[in-house]
This record gives structure tokens, C-alpha cells and sequence, in this order.
């Protein structure tokens, strides 16, 4: 222990951090390339090249050149996943869209039936409508 002193082990782990870091940079980068919805397949593939080659000047060109749209690309993707999830849970819970489920909407149709307000045959055929 005594041949590896306190600071080397201090810089030790300040580069492993530095290299996490930039592996999560490019990862970043990479992703927002595929991301991107106006760029053509040929220039995915360039800046893709180019951030592998020269990771450095790629990066640093790629966050220079469209680094301002990045923020925007990945709230438009959260967006769209979060209203996919909001979607299936909505699916998932068997909610008609208005807040009410199938199963209230059967159980008001029944409290009808129940009050003599709509006929067995009615009741039927609205169970019908709500269970398709």
C-alpha cells in the first residue's frame, strides 16, 4: 500500500471518471444521430464515422453544429414515449377515453335496468356495445 499513495489513487479514480463520462458523451451523441428525424441515412452514417474516427473533433463538431437541437429531439421522444405509456395503461385499465372504465359504465347500465328506466333488451345490447 505504501507504493501507491493517497493522490495517485485520487487521479486513478478522476480518470475513470473522466472515461465514463466520455463513453456516455458519445453514446449520447450517437443516439441523437439515429434520433434525428431530418437527417438522411448517408449522414447518419457520416457523423456516425466521423464521431468514431476522430472522437474528439467529432464530438466537439457534432455538439457545435447541432448541438442546439439535441434538447428538443430527446423532449420530443420522452414526450412521445410517455403519451405510448399513458396509452397502454389507459388500454390496460379499459378507461373509454373520458375517465370512466367498462366496468362503470356497466354498472350504471345496470342501476338503470335495475330502476326500470331502459329495458332488459337495451341493457343487452349497450353490454354488448361496451364489452366489443
Amino acid at each position: 500500500m505504501d507504493d501507491y499513495p493517497l493522490l495517485n489513487l485520487f487521479l486513478t479514480m478522476l480518470w475513470f471518471f473522466l472515461f465514463i463520462a466520455w463513453i456516455w458523451l458519445l453514446v449520447t451523441l450517437l443516439t441523437d444521430v439515429f434520433r434525428s428525424k431530418d437527417l438522411g441515412g448517408w449522414t447518419k452514417a457520416l457523423w456516425t464515422i466521423f464521431i468514431l474516427v476522430l472522437p474528439l473533433f467529432g464530438a466537439l463538431i457534432y455538439l457545435i453544429a447541432r448541438g442546439s437541437g439535441m434538447a428538443e429531439r430527446m423532449a420530443a421522444d420522452y414526450q412521445r414515449r410517455d403519451e405510448a405509456f399513458r396509452e397502454y395503461v389507459r388500454d390496460a385499465a379499459g378507461s373509454n377515453g373520458d375517465g370512466t372504465s367498462t366496468a362503470d359504465e356497466l354498472t350504471k347500465l345496470a342501476r338503470l335496468r335495475d330502476e326500470g328506466v331502459i329495458s332488459a333488451e337495451e341493457f343487452a345490447t349497450q353490454k354488448a356495445k361496451l364489452l366489443v
